[in-house]
């Protein structure tokens, strides 16, 4: 990658600002460069280039110190990210500096943040799954939140557009609840997720347990390899096998010669203009220099992710907008969610001694939402609903790493596959709850002086009440279907642990109870546009980074047709 503007001497002024490179920035780079404007992406973090800034992406364990893992001097930088038993030596690199970057837990959330180029599109599970018509009229029928502004015929074209350039593989069930995407042919179920597959399958009509629908290409596309099955993701990936901005969306960009990217660059906050009505540009802080400067644009696209992007509308203030940019709602920090996750069950599998399997899968099972769907499916415990990831393997030498045994019979044992062993964890929806919420916070301060985020976030009784269900139908399901040794499990996470934060800065039909409107533009601001996790309504229960990219295409493409219309 090349066009970077680090002396902010070049050029001032662009005809877009992308905030933040990850996921959905990465895509608005893309079609907003691959449309002729001259776009500057400001990213906080530093520049990493694909491959070459890769540098564990080949290693073995016995290539680092420790084997991979870490001392404490690097827990304590990566506080949060280790919290949730991400962090090793492997990818430590890609997580962000905790200690420099603090915020309050009002009550206790996870924030996993990842200040570089291509942001957590390095690091993401990448599970990819359409939302359906289910969860778009969801908060309009159960009254829970407010009503999505779109439905998903508005958005199934645009689901297709980002899914053919991703590339997605998976297989189609034809299941109303989980619309299939563009599949690539889909990775392959071992022989004892084959085998429980059927057995689930017949004891309980109308669940189905298939292959994860990933953003790993199963054959090459547009010049990249596909996966190799080393399941070493979160390294990046030198084959570009797995989706992130770094190999796909940032490349197609900057091919166009519109793309400039400006890295250590943290937005303070959006520049509003009272007499134009509308923002001119942002204010960044060179976390190098400690330099203010300010960059315009005619339109401005926020991409920090969820919370960052709040937090960065939060400090937008002006005569205009005393309490943040776009806040005439008062609903601008609310509304937080995240997805319960690591409930389920686990057990051992008997037989298939004689079977295991080649590589190591970057991807497992998925068990869609079969509860709260139709009438015949409905709950009187709960509302909304949860779907399941898992999968099966063989125990191997680690399961010897605590045993107090030694000599040639011990080597010899560890070298043998132990039992098949097969788990299932469920996410589940959270409601969008108003107190549920950030806020600036300017008794704490980062390393730049800014305002940090308090965040009061808590899964309340719908969501206990989901995560009970997930774990007696997780048990019930593995004993029905013949696993042995049956263990449920609660880790009782706080919000956050799901990585799936959303909300904050959401989409609606009406300006007095929400922040975007039903092409993600700021009501009361046209030209600034919300497209991470900040403009969700509600929160499903699958991963949503494939949303963002639909939301963030369809957007990007709408700014295009109004600037061209002289609207913006």
């Amino acid at each position: 990658m090349a066009n970077y503007n680090i002396d902010a001497k070049t050029s001032m002024t662009y005809d877009a600002i992308v905030i933040g490179s990850g996921i959905s920035g990465g895509w608005a780079a893309k079609e907003l460069c691959e449309n002729g404007l001259k776009t500057l992406v400001l990213e906080r973090g530093r520049i990493v280039e694909h491959v070459k800034d890769y540098p564990t992406m080949n290693l073995d364990p016995w290539d680092l110190e420790m084997r991979g893992a870490v001392g404490p001097e690097v827990l304590k930088k990566h506080k949060v990210g280790a919290r949730a038993g991400f962090v090793g030596a492997y990818n430590e690199h890609f997580y962000a500096n905790d200690e420099e970057n603090p915020y309050t837990e009002v009550k206790p959330f996870l924030w996993v943040r990842a200040h570089q180029m291509g942001g957590r599109s390095l690091l993401w599970g990448k599970q990819c799954y359409r939302w359906s018509d289910l969860d778009f009229e969801a908060n309009a029928k159960d009254g829970h939140g407010v009503d999505w502004p779109i439905r998903y015929k508005d958005i199934e074209p645009w689901y297709t557009y980002v899914e053919k350039f991703a590339g997605i593989s998976g297989e189609a069930l034809g299941l109303p609840q989980l619309p299939d995407s563009h599949f690539l042919p889909p990775m392959e179920l071992n022989c004892v997720e084959k085998e429980l597959k059927g057995r689930i399958e017949k004891a309980f009509p109308g669940r189905n347990l298939i292959i994860g629908r990933a953003a790993h290409l199963t054959e090459p596309l547009n010049g990249r390899g596909q996966c190799q099955f080393r399941n070493r993701c979160d390294r990046g990936c030198p084959y570009g096998a797995y989706f992130s901005s770094n190999a796909v969306t940032l490349p197609a960009a900057h091919a166009t010669g519109n793309l400039t990217i400006r890295p250590y660059s943290i937005v303070q906050s959006v520049i509003y203009d009272e007499q134009k009505g509308k923002a001119t540009g942002v204010r960044i802080i060179d976390s190098e220099t400690n330099e203010a400067v300010e960059f315009h644009a005619r339109v401005i696209f926020c991409n920090a992710s969820t919370l960052g992007t709040t937090q960065i509308l939060l400090n937008s203030t002006s005569g205009r907008f005393e309490n943040g940019l776009g806040n005439d709602s008062g609903e601008l920090g609310h509304n937080l969610m995240d997805h319960t996750y690591r409930i389920g069950a686990m057990g051992k599998v008997e037989g298939f001694e004689d079977q295991y399997y080649k590589g190591r899968r970057p991807n497992g099972i998925y068990i869609p939402r079969y509860v709260n769907i139709n009438e015949e499916t409905q709950s009187d415990k709960f509302v909304r609903g949860f779907g399941y990831q898992g999968g099966a393997g063989r125990a191997n030498w680690s399961a010897g790493a605590n045993i107090e045994d030694f000599g040639a019979d011990f080597k010899d044992a560890l070298m043998k596959p132990g039992p098949w062993e097969f788990f299932i964890t469920g996410f589940a929806e959270c409601l969008p709850y108003h107190d549920n919420k950030v806020s600036l916070d300017t008794g704490k301060l980062d390393k730049w002086g800014q305002p940090t985020l308090a965040i009061d976030c808590e899964f309340k009784e719908n969501e206990k009440a989901l995560n009970r269900q997930i774990k007696a139908d997780a048990v019930e399901m593995l004993e029905q279907a013949g696993v042995q040794d049956v263990v449920g499990f609660d880790n009782e996470h706080e919000p956050g642990f799901g990585i799936h934060e959303m909300g904050t800065a959401r989409m609606g039909r009406d300006p007095k109870t929400s922040v975007l409107n039903g092409t993600n533009q700021v009501h009361a601001c046209k030209n600034v546009f919300v497209t991470d996790g900040a403009c969700m309504t509600s929160s499903s229960c699958v991963n949503p980074s494939l949303t963002y990219m639909a939301l963030t295409a369809r957007a990007a493409h709408h700014a295009i047709s109004e600037l061209k219309k002289r609207n913006l």
